[in-house]
């Protein structure tokens, strides 16, 4: 197969089909992998077979001309200690700040949603000021710690993309959440949009249909929407993201029916009807807001999601049934919310010659 870039360029296919055959011949006389077991402690992306030095040879010759996909191994020659130096990192972050591994998590998929995983959030400026990120976004300092750690260890070679993406899955297995393999290489974006940002962010109060719309745009499914909204198994919101629930609901001048009861008195008593506590916060998930774990969905059985967005799953027969599954079987949330994060984090990536590396996450080079 004939790279696009190629095509009507002679001398150039040329020089292809030449790197080629030299790969060809080379991978035909150095068959042999070297593999080496998993030793305790290293991160597991680590943990299996090293390309021979041809196979290395082949790739650098190759990927010029094609452009380089994801890759299980991507850093592993060039930065061999990246997992372990994020969770490092994020350890660190979530000692200090018992929120941070939600935030970090929140970070992740408010990059991959708007145009695809590629660190435009944390560019200043752009999608930070959009109203879903604005004065809640956060962990950008732990990005930022993270960071300057992999430069020192292996400078201009780990984009900001990779390491959020990297920090997101240790945010939640650091939490007690399932861990899930990922391929890497992503490049970090040169653009930010606020606009692009508030128009594709689900919000919390939208009704399913369009929450379901934004997903499925992205290449996600109904089932997606399910599994990732248990992310709300950890973290906290604001009030004003909820309040309408508790005294106005739907300009009624009543609180939501569907409220349990005494989720609600607790819920009137943290965030009363005036502006001073719209900030003030309320976990996510009142039975365990620091654990990675299936009660989220437990909650919505009793009518006790926090959100409007998180509730809306129960008036759906579909929705409602794997919320159901998820609540009695915590082991089917763990495999379905890692599959679905990889599926998140593939998201419009970009890769090969495409975008950057950035020096500073918060700036383009």
């Amino acid at each position: 197969m004939v790279p696009n870039s190629l095509r009507g360029t002679s001398a150039a296919y040329v020089v292809f089909v030449y790197k080629l055959l030299l790969c060809t011949t080379a991978l035909s006389h150095n068959t042999g992998l070297a593999f080496r077991q998993p030793v305790h402690g290293q991160d597991m992306e680590h943990s299996s077979f090293k390309l021979p030095f041809v196979h290395l040879l082949c790739l650098l010759l190759l990927c010029p001309l094609v452009s380089c996909q994801l890759n299980y191994k991507y850093y592993d020659y060039t930065c061999p200690n990246l997992t372990k130096i994020v969770r490092s990192g994020v350890w660190s972050a979530m000692t200090n700040d018992s929120r941070m591994a939600a935030s970090l998590l929140r970070l992740h998929f408010h990059d991959c949603f708007v145009n695809g995983c590629d660190g435009s959030l944390l560019l200043d400026g752009g999608e930070k000021n959009a109203f879903p990120n604005r004065n809640s976004a956060r962990g950008f300092e732990v990005i930022d710690d993270i960071k300057a750690n992999l430069e020192r260890a292996c400078p201009a070679t780990v984009s900001c993309t990779d390491i959020l993406t990297l920090a997101a899955r240790e945010a939640v297995y650091l939490s007690g959440g399932p861990y899930w393999f990922l391929p890497l290489g992503r490049r970090d974006g040169l653009t930010a949009s606020e606009s692009d940002a508030n128009e594709q962010l689900p919000g919390f109060s939208e009704p399913l249909e369009n929450i379901t719309a934004k997903f499925t745009s992205k290449g996600l499914e109904l089932k997606d929407v399910v599994v990732l909204s248990g992310a709300h198994t950890i973290g906290f919101a604001q009030c004003f993201t909820f309040k309408s629930r508790l005294f106005d609901f739907g300009g009624s001048g009543e609180p939501d029916p569907l409220l349990d009861t005494s989720l609600l008195t607790s819920l009137q008593s943290t965030c009363p009807n005036q502006d001073d506590s719209d900030t003030k916060l309320a976990p996510l998930d009142s039975a365990s807001s620091s654990k990675f774990d299936n009660l989220y969905y437990k909650l919505l059985l009793n009518n006790s999601g926090l959100l409007q967005s998180d509730q809306a799953l129960m008036g759906d027969n579909t929705t409602s049934s794997l919320v159901l599954n998820y609540s009695k079987f915590p082991y089917l949330f763990s495999k379905d919310f890692g599959a679905s994060m990889v599926k998140m984090a593939n998201i419009g990536v970009l890769t090969g010659q495409n975008g950057e590396i950035r020096k500073n996450c918060r700036l383009v080079n």
